[in-house]
């Protein structure tokens, strides 16, 4: 069961992590006045900001479709507002208001199942195994479905993706049903390297690809929908109807630019040292904790998921009392799974992880571990090494 966060245990977690010296999952957040900083570093703040969607959103609109090859792109406030209306002209345009979706899927589980309230679709589920489907069990499917859609990587099921082959033929087992392919590429920016492939490559096995601004590229919101200039054009009359064509985003947009030029070169390094991380991690635990999980094994991405075997309100604390106490943070928030007596939390490598080398991970997690021991036996509860 999910227990939530009162607002002033996040506060004290937030400002603990941001008084800490090291952190190693996630990094510090920013300020309102880290972002203006941001805003600043950008060439064009003597311009006059943009008006439903010109100057410098179009700007970013522009960027994107040659980011990811594609003929347009359209600026979005939202990523479930994108994929709403991505999904619905391809469900107006095959003819079949039926998508074809993984059940850990963002719209599925995030969104209030948003598809079918909003837009009067319907959801299958393919496979219900933790990974995206493969090319058999889309050729195999007994129910017919319009649109194929993929989330690149799957970050409910931990981050994970298919290999490049297995992609490859999972789209191609769409198209061989007549059906239209859509990624939800919230995290795409980060798939190159496991794929081995530029992001154009990637891109273009999809008939449509929805990205996020603020996810990976440390942007202030926003996303972008990018596909063939027909669909765009018929999205951008979409966007208008759901709210989404803003008078002035520049702040977004802006920000947006800021994470391209700085942030997504920067992106290959964070996914190689989350490899390194994720050894760490694993030395570190082996032999001290009676059970405990990294999945993937090895990241595929630079994102993955931990297990331990206590409640999560011991793994707040001890993580709480580590940052406080040594002004070091290595885990974020922990959240229950769905297995009995085991807590799950999502390890992001980023920036401020680079500093660390394996031996700073092992020595942090000892200490982790030590507070976590005084925790388990403050609240009573048996210490799961």
């Amino acid at each position: 069961m999910l227990i939530m966060e009162s607002t002033e245990d996040k506060a004290r977690r937030l400002a603990a992590v941001n008084a800490c010296d090291r952190v190693l999952s996630s990094g510090k957040r920013p300020t309102m006045r880290d972002r203006l900083a941001q805003l600043g570093e950008y060439g064009g703040l003597d311009e006059q900001p943009d008006m439903y969607g010109d100057g410098v959103v179009a700007e970013l609109e522009r960027r994107v479709a040659a980011l990811l090859g594609t003929e347009d792109a359209a600026f979005f406030p939202t990523g479930t507002m994108a994929q709403q209306v991505a999904l619905r002209c391809w469900a107006g345009r095959t003819g079949n208001r039926t998508v074809a979706i993984h059940p850990l899927a963002h719209p599925e589980v995030h969104e209030r199942r948003t598809l079918s309230a909003l837009g009067g679709l319907r959801t299958v589920h393919p496979t219900t195994r933790p990974r995206l489907p493969d090319a058999d069990e889309i050729r195999d499917f007994d129910e017919p479905f319009g649109t194929l859609m993929l989330e690149l990587p799957l970050r409910d099921a931990g981050f994970v993706l298919p290999d490049w082959d297995g992609l490859t033929a999972t789209v191609a087992a769409a198209r061989e049903r007549d059906a239209v392919v859509h990624f939800d590429g919230a995290r795409l920016w980060e798939c190159p390297p496991h794929f081995g492939r530029p992001l154009p490559e990637i891109a273009q096995l999809a008939d449509s690809v929805y990205v996020s601004f603020y996810k990976s590229l440390g942007g202030l919101s926003g996303a972008a929908l990018a596909g063939p200039e027909n669909l765009l054009a018929e999205a951008k009359a979409w966007r208008h109807r759901y709210g989404g064509l803003v008078f002035q985003q520049w702040p977004a947009a802006v920000s947006a630019l800021y994470g391209l030029d700085h942030e997504l070169p920067r992106l290959p390094g964070y996914v190689a040292h989350a490899k390194v991380v994720a050894a760490a991690l694993r030395e570190a635990l082996e032999g001290e904790v009676a059970f405990f999980r990294i999945h993937p094994g090895v990241p595929q991405t630079h994102q993955f998921q931990v297990w331990l075997p206590y409640p999560t309100e011991v793994l707040d604390a001890a993580g709480l009392a580590q940052a406080e106490r040594t002004r070091t943070s290595v885990f974020g928030k922990w959240f229950d799974s769905e297995v009995p007596g085991l807590a799950v939390t999502e390890m992001t490598v980023a920036g401020s992880a680079l500093e660390w080398t394996a031996r700073d991970v092992t020595e942090a997690v000892a200490v982790f571990l030590d507070h976590v021991l005084r925790e388990a036996e403050a609240a009573g509860r048996h210490p799961g090494r």
